[in-house]
Formats: structure tokens, sequence, C-alpha cells
């Protein structure tokens, strides 16, 4: 199919409008510098962190001083390209808060990476961290690069600069500030990040717990690639389950049968969208910043993640129409859409046009404040990124603990476990007078791997904070974003009241 036939089909796409978004009584004329001149990412943030603490009864200086980021630092350094001239790299990591150490968040390596934009990303996770319960503040950090532009060995020398003045800035280490994978980044990354930390803490016995997101064999725990991803189809779980969120959107509960929209298949989107078509979705569409394909009848997920990789697009991906625009494909009539990409992707310019019956944001920031309250005006469900995106720091806070701890989890107990239900199986075998065959006595008597010990952990991190979160919404009779920011706002008062500070 040719791309110029691609764009001409697609068109009727769109044409099927939800009764969710129909019968609009008001135009969604919106000018291209209405667009330009919403607010940047960080403002965004902080008008959604002003309505949820609109419901509390905290003093207005108590407020500005959660929301405020505590520090921020930019760093310079030089770089020999492979033409032999040297580049000036720019990196940055934001601390929003010191309420509980350490801090927390990822370094992301993107030619978009400003001050602005690792401060609101850092204020993001120290409300993400108090929603799942997890003791951190929040943090995050960037380097403003395109990684695809740089051989290995240049990317290693750049994150070993940028880990060596974060060493000298006492902006790392296991106790103080504790980064992780974030976009552009992953294990080989946090891997030179540990190496040098420990390079230069050769006394610190606990420096493995200075990254999270490492390799196994350096001290990374299983589990955390897909945790983010998993988190979301946990999450997404949970509020189908809902009587509220089944009646408002006219859903059945469960995911089976449930038609899916993902934007950005990245390590987020591809683990998302894996997870929810092994539990029976249907996956009908995937964009992402060069195109994207529709199938009514969904997409194989293992199938398009093998293509992408081959051919560096999704476009002419067998069985499945091209989206050349491929943010046309977040107006596809579906159940759920999850973007999973970057900051700002539905905002006043296209949120008319969302027919998503339940948005799950699986990035961060994905939505502008005018988009959210449109759409929460139309009866769409919203399920927040500081709620929804949690599982990738809720994974990191375990490996914390498994690199404090020098040991991994499951290794102490496993075989006691298995012995226990051993005897107890031998024991009922015997009352009922029958014997089960090996592969039924394997699966009872299992013991729980790591593996198996982090996705339980994750599973009831998401479990309670969106039962939670749908406990504060009914009761402040206020949408998911709100509430999640109001429980967390709430949390971190309890710290700072216990501790003496601000509230004396």
């Amino acid at each position: 199919m040719n791309r110029l036939v691609s764009r001409t089909v697609t068109r009727s796409l769109f044409n099927n409008q939800s009764s969710l978004v129909s019968n609009r009584s008001y135009s969604t004329e919106v000018s291209q510098h209405e667009i330009d001149n919403e607010p940047r990412f960080l403002e965004c943030f902080k008008t959604f962190f002003d309505k949820a603490a609109g419901l509390t009864n905290l003093k207005p200086g108590v407020i500005n001083n959660m929301k405020e980021c505590n520090v921020a630092l930019r760093v310079e350094f030089p770089i020999k390209n492979e033409h032999g001239d040297v580049d000036i790299i720019a990196g940055y990591r934001a601390q929003h808060s010191h309420h509980r150490l350490p801090c927390k968040g990822g370094i992301r390596y993107s030619n978009e990476v400003d001050l602005q934009e690792v401060m609101a990303l850092a204020s993001l996770m120290t409300y993400k961290c108090a929603v799942v319960d997890v003791p951190f503040g929040g943090a995050k950090g960037g380097v403003r690069i395109d990684p695809k532009k740089y051989t290995v060995a240049q990317r290693e020398k750049i994150t070993r600069a940028y880990t060596l003045l974060l060493c000298q800035k006492n902006f790392i280490g296991p106790g103080v500030d504790v980064p992780a994978p974030d976009m552009g980044t992953g294990e080989q990354e946090m891997a030179w990040i540990r190496d040098t930390y420990q390079a230069f803490n050769t006394n610190d016995v606990d420096s493995m717990a200075c990254v999270t997101g490492k390799p196994i064999s350096s001290g990374g725990i299983r589990g955390r690639t897909e945790a983010t991803g998993l988190g979301v189809f946990y999450g997404i779980r949970e509020f189908l389950s809902y009587e509220e969120v089944l009646q408002k959107t006219g859903l059945t509960p469960g995911i089976k049968g449930k038609k899916i929209i993902i934007q950005g298949f990245g390590n987020v989107g591809y683990w998302a969208g894996k997870f929810f078509e092994q539990a029976g979705a249907k996956i009908i569409a995937v964009a992402e910043h060069n195109g994207a394909v529709y199938n009514p009848d969904g997409l194989n997920v293992d199938a398009l993640n093998k293509y992408k990789l081959q051919h560096g697009t999704f476009i002419d991906f067998p069985g499945a129409t091209n989206i050349v625009d491929s943010h046309k494909a977040l107006e596809i009539p579906c159940d759920i859409l999850i973007p999973a990409a970057l900051e700002k992707q539905i905002h006043i310019g296209n949120c008319h046009n969302i027919q998503a019956k339940i948005i799950g944001e699986a990035a961060n920031g994905p939505m502008t404040p005018r988009a959210d309250e449109y759409l929460i005006n139309r009866g769409h469900v919203i399920i927040p990124d500081l709620l929804l995106n949690a599982g990738g720091v809720t994974v990191s806070y375990f490996e914390w603990l498994k690199n404090l701890s020098h040991v991994r989890f499951g290794r102490l107990n496993k075989k006691w476990e298995e012995s226990s239900k051993k005897l107890l199986l031998e024991f009922v075998e015997s009352t009922v007078n029958k014997k089960l065959g090996d592969a039924e006595r394997n699966l009872i008597i299992h013991g729980a791997d790591e593996i198996d010990i982090v996705r339980s952990g994750l599973d009831d991190t998401m479990t309670n904070a969106c039962a939670e979160t749908r406990k504060t919404a009914i009761e402040k009779n206020t949408d998911y974003r709100t509430a999640a920011l109001y429980n967390a706002i709430m949390k971190i008062k309890a710290v700072y009241e216990s501790s003496g500070n601000l509230f004396s």
C-alpha cells in the first residue's frame, strides 16, 4: 500500500464518532497560536498541583514549599565526536523534595532536555512516589543529546563524564539521589553509572545501590525491565473493576476484548501492549513519531516490534492500514487509549477528537490541563500518570532494597516454602487417597522466585494505590488525577508534620 493511498484510507477511521463525544455544544475550532501557547510542562504540573492543593487546608506557604523544586544542577562538559571535533554537552539533575531520602528519578537522553523539563519531571516523581508509598523524594536528570547520533563508546564517555560531575556535586549516592533509566537510556547506561560511582566510592559497601535499572549481572533485579508497562496493565485492570468507571464508560468488567490504542512503542508501550494482549485485549493501533498502523482485528505485538526493529518504522506492516500522521491514531474510536510517549501529546488542539472511553497515562505529563478539563467534562475516564506509570519506580525501590540487603529475593526462603507445600500436599493426597501428576505437583509446590516476588509486590502496590485514589475521588467528588495528587500531598504533609518541619 503506498503512502498516498494510506492517507486517504485512514480518513474513514475517524468518521465513527462515539456517543461519548457527540452533540458538541460549542465550537472546537482552535488556532495554532492557542496550541503553541499552552503552558510548558512544568506549568502544567503546577496547575494540576494547585487544583489538588485547593482541596486541602494547608497554608499557602506550605503549599508553595511542596510545589517548588528544592535544588537543580546544570553542568557542561566536552566530548570529542566522530569527526574529531569537540561537542559541549549539557547535563541536568533536579531534586524536587528532600522530605525523604534518597531522591529518586530517571535520567533521559534527548535533544529536548532542558532545566524546566527535568524540574517538572522531578516534581512529578515526588508525588508519584508518595502515591504508591515508595519512601523517596522526587528527582530527575537528563543529558541534551540525541543518543542515536553517538557510538556506544561515545555514549559511555558521556555517561561517565556526567556521572563524575554528579559525584563531585553530591547529586548521586545510595542515600542521596538514586537515578534510573528513562527515555533514551537503559541497562547499559545504568551499569556505566554504577561502575563510575564505585570507582570514586571504593569504601562504600552499599555503592551498588547508587542507581537502579541495572543489568542482573550488575546488581539489577528481575522484573525491572517490564515494570512500568506491567504497572500500567495492573492499574487499568483495577479501574475496569470499579462500578462507577463501568457505568460512565459503558464497558464490561475485565481486560478481555477491549480495544486498545498505544502511542509510543518504547519499553513502556511495548510491555504494556504485550501484557494486554496476553490478557485477551486487542491492540488495534500503535503509533510512533514516524507513523502508525491500524487493524480493527488487532495487531500482534511481538511481530510489530520485530518489524519496527528491522525497518525502523511501522509503515507497511503486513495486514495493517498505514497512518502517516501518527497523531491521528489518537483519534480512532477505542475503549482504552494509552499515551506512552512524550509530554503534552493530548492538548487543546486535538482533545475534541479523542474518542477513547478510558485514557491511561503511561507517559509522564501526556496531557495539558485544558485538555484534561475538557475530557473530564465530556465523561472520559483519565487514569493519571503519577499513579499509572509508577510501576517503574516501585520496582526500582525493590532493586534498591535488594542492593542494600545484599541478597536476592527468594534466596533464603524458596526451598523452605517448597518443602512446606510438599508436606501439605502429601497430607492432602493421603487424606483423599489420590495422587496428582508431576506437572500439577510442581505447579502447586513451586516456591517464589525473585520475579514472582517482584510482580506480587508490584501488583499489591498498584492495587492499593488505585483503591486509595478511587476512595478519595468519591469522597472529594473529584477526578482521579486530583484525588491521587491530594493523597500524595497529605502523605508528604504527614512526613513534615511528624518531623516538626513547617508545621511546628
